[in-house]
């Protein structure tokens, strides 16, 4: 996804630019910044790097609110960045604000 600074916040696309139960990726200097949409249109931003090995979150499947890493199946919370039990560790999560279908994205992770 391209990206646009307004202020703090970068516009990064607009809803229906990510696929239900998808990602897509924002490149930035901070890192890759993988922002997820789920089944009930809700939108979330973690580091596109799973703490378990680095794999890519954005190519993981999306169920509820998590995502699963496609390297070793480890389950993200999505709205926190935190490993779902057994595992530990977390991912980066950043802010999101959705204005008028428009996904604005800070770097100021959590």
């Amino acid at each position: 996804m391209s990206a646009v600074m307004n202020g703090n916040w970068i516009e990064v696309g607009v809803i229906n630019d990510i696929p239900v139960q998808g990602a897509r990726v924002v490149n930035t200097d901070e890192g890759d910044i993988a922002i997820f949409r789920t089944v009930d249109d809700e939108i979330f931003a973690l580091r596109d790097k799973c703490p378990h090995k680095g794999g890519p979150l954005s190519q993981g499947i999306v169920h509820g609110k998590k995502v699963a890493c496609p390297l070793h199946n480890w389950n993200i919370s999505l709205d926190t960045g935190i490993a779902v039990a057994p595992d530990e560790g977390c991912a980066a999560r950043y802010p999101i604000k959705i204005e008028e279908n428009t996904i604005y994205l800070s770097l100021n992770s959590e």
